[in-house]
């Protein structure tokens, strides 16, 4: 979680770089909306932005600005990534998730969405041109980051064995897996490959001879109940049978 907070403590940094320079952004956008001769419609998708970057950007200001729109785009979405890693999920923080994927998707449209106080990216616009055609594009970074912070306030909340490592490794397993090893152990006989050969074979001195030529092992071996009656009768000496 601390890895979690300091990555987007970083991209908050950024986008405070970004935001004072919105006016740059909007004057980026115009320009290389005109030289795309896309007036009409508004700037409505991320995909929007990064090809006008790419094949209508005519000068190192504007291909700054809007590399640095696109580059916290792309640490956000890389940060959800991490969030899903990091947590299972439960519905509250799984719908945050969902949203902030949407917002990020290159191809959602934008347009709609306005961030609300106290973001006052909106209100910085200049005209009602710039409201209807860029509200959407400026009011992006601070919803998702809005949302972010949402899931930190909701999983902070959640008992710590439900976290999981960024990795990938379940912080509760960890700590479960050497005690249950001996367990396993215990249950699991050993293969008759693993036993010695000196236990595996029995050796001559471990035989008694009974009846003449019959061999039973000494212990465990003799059948008791088949002797029980010799063993135990009264010896009678010789000359006295009836």
């Amino acid at each position: 979680m601390n890895e979690i907070k300091e990555t987007l403590r970083n991209i908050e940094q950024n986008y405070r770089l970004f935001q004072q320079q919105q006016f740059t952004f909007i004057t980026a956008l115009q320009r290389t909306r005109e030289n795309a001769h896309d007036m009409i419609r508004p700037v409505a998708t991320i995909r929007q932005v990064q090809s006008y970057m790419d094949h209508h950007c005519n000068n190192s200001t504007d291909r700054r600005i809007l590399s640095m729109f696109l580059s916290i785009c792309n640490d956000l979405s890389k940060l959800c990534q991490n969030l899903e890693t990091l947590h299972p999920g439960n519905s509250v923080t799984n719908d945050i998730l969902e949203r902030c994927k949407l917002l990020l998707s290159h191809s959602n449209d934008l347009s709609a969405i306005r961030a609300k106080y106290p973001h006052d990216v909106v209100n910085h616009l200049s005209c009602n041109e710039a409201k209807n055609h860029y509200g959407g594009v400026v009011s992006l970074i601070p919803i998702v980051l809005d949302c972010v912070k949402e899931w930190v306030t909701h999983t902070e909340k959640l008992p710590r064995h439900m976290l999981y490592n960024v990795s990938g490794g379940g912080a509760g397993s960890a700590k479960t897996a050497p005690q249950e090893t001996p367990a396993r152990a215990a249950r699991s006989p050993k293969p008759p490959s693993a036993l010695p050969a000196a236990q595996a074979s029995v050796s001559n001195k471990d035989y008694v001879q009974v009846q003449g030529s019959k061999q039973v092992r000494k212990k465990g071996l003799i059948d008791t109940q088949s002797y029980s009656g010799k063993l135990k009768s009264p010896w009678k000496p010789p000359g006295r049978h009836a």
